[in-house]
């Protein structure tokens, strides 16, 4: 079977901030209570998949989530109508009115994991939503990005979009970012690789200064309602000592594509015997390792240079796309210069200025879902989605007609701003006929 990796990159939402939320993260927490600015971050979004597309990648977009979520924050005991439920937690409570305005479902490589229909037994693709229940701002996703997801992916023939796992901490789940597919042919059965942060079981080691977000217990759940072969199958523990560095997620640390893992040389809990398993169950299987007195894990969080895409090019090598973050360091910037200049598997560098995303702590990575596709089951997706010249202006348009171009946490209390955004997300169910997928459209 032909098939082809094709990138869903989310969309920066209206309410996009810096509030910190997100404990473990260091950017999130270092940029709190900066200025953002939210039209700068949906066109900057928006560069990028251009971008990628023009290059020959497939590419669609994800759009954002309704916030603030007035249902979360009713949930919560704020009552009245809208406004009055917004002035309430902004006087109240103000952290949890700006979580519940966070527009970190931007990040959708924490949306979903997905596995391809060569590695499924009822060869569909299977994307199972993740709950993110670690952080209260994340765990409101779910619901939406389930909706979403339907709309998008909504051909029943050849796409199963599973539920979130259950929100309890056993099965905490945060989706594509800690999860890798190997393999030489996007259509042919893959080997998947699962990190996990932490187990339930008796004995296991955990991070000491931050939390581990993905269970084993959860990543062996996906993998049963993906129906994969356990042959094909590798459960593998993240470095607790990076978790404890700012690595809050296997995608800051690693990144794959095809046969090759490029990985720090921390990355994995018994990282030489992991590399020996692939070794063995990929064919061509190839690692580049990055040593830690080449690039620092501190410096890999402060750079995300592992938070980067691997594309496949028609010529047999692959493309690295990196953040700008990645080019202002010199230390990082020489290194990854060195692998285009030698004889390995990446053959050239291409950089974005993601700085919105970056503040908060989201990389090219964390922008986008990856979803191995044949060509009849991408003709099966809902083509209003896809990255083309036209789709490109029309959402330039959408943004400079509902963004703001700055927003405090001070902002995030007016009901215009509710207002605009519920106006935004109406006209963007319409461009992109996703039908009726928010709250307040039913």
């Amino acid at each position: 079977m032909t098939a082809r990796e094709v990138n869903f990159d989310g969309l920066p939402g209206l309410t996009h901030h810096y509030a910190g939320l997100s404990f473990g993260n260091e950017a999130s927490t270092r940029n709190q209570h900066q200025l953002s600015n939210p039209q700068l971050a949906a066109k900057q979004g928006l560069l990028k998949m251009k971008a990628l597309a023009d290059l020959g990648f497939a590419q669609g977009v994800i759009p954002p989530h309704e916030r603030p979520h007035i249902g979360a924050l009713r949930q919560l005991g704020f009552s009245g109508n809208d406004e009055q439920v917004l002035a309430k937690a902004a006087s109240q409570a103000p952290q949890l009115l700006s979580a519940a305005s966070s527009a970190s479902a931007m990040w959708v490589a924490n949306a979903a994991t997905v596995s391809p229909s060569a590695d499924s037994a009822d060869r569909r693709v299977h994307l199972t939503v993740a709950n993110l229940n670690n952080k209260f701002h994340r765990a409101i996703e779910a619901p939406t990005t389930e909706a979403l997801l339907r709309a998008i992916f909504r051909h029943p023939d050849y796409f199963t979009v599973h539920p979130a796992l259950p929100q309890v901490a056993l099965f905490g789940d945060e989706g594509a970012a800690n999860h890798n597919r190997f393999g030489a042919d996007y259509g042919e059965p893959g080997v998947q690789l699962f990190v996990y942060g932490r187990a339930e079981a008796a004995g296991s080691i955990a991070p000491q200064r931050y939390p581990a977000r993905q269970t084993r217990e959860a990543s062996e759940a996906v993998a049963r309602l993906h129906q994969l072969a356990p042959a094909r199958t590798i459960f593998a523990q993240q470095n607790p000592a990076v978790i404890d560095q700012g690595v809050f997620h296997n995608d800051v640390i690693a990144v794959s594509n095809q046969q090759l893992l490029f990985c720090h040389q921390h990355a994995f809990l018994n990282q030489p015997a992991l590399l020996a398993q692939l070794q063995q169950q990929v064919r061509g299987f190839s690692v580049i390792e990055v040593p830690d007195d080449r690039v620092s894990v501190q410096d890999a969080v402060s750079t995300y240079l592992f938070n980067s895409q691997l594309l496949s090019r028609e010529q047999g090598d692959m493309l690295l796309v990196l953040p700008e973050e990645a080019r202002q360091h010199a230390g990082v910037w020489r290194y990854v210069n060195e692998l285009v200049a030698g004889d390995g598997p990446i053959g050239e560098l291409k950089v974005f200025d993601l700085r919105e995303s970056m503040c908060n702590g989201g990389g090219p990575a964390c922008l986008r879902l990856r979803v191995v596709l044949s060509s009849e089951e991408l003709a099966a997706v809902n083509p209003r989605v896809m990255m083309n010249d036209q789709l490109f202006a029309t959402l330039n348009r959408w943004v400079d007609r509902h963004y703001r171009d700055r927003l405090s946490q001070a902002d995030l209390a007016d009901p215009q701003l509710l207002r605009e955004g519920r106006e935004a997300l109406d006209e963007l169910t319409q461009l992109l006929d996703l039908g009726s997928v928010y709250a307040f459209q039913q």
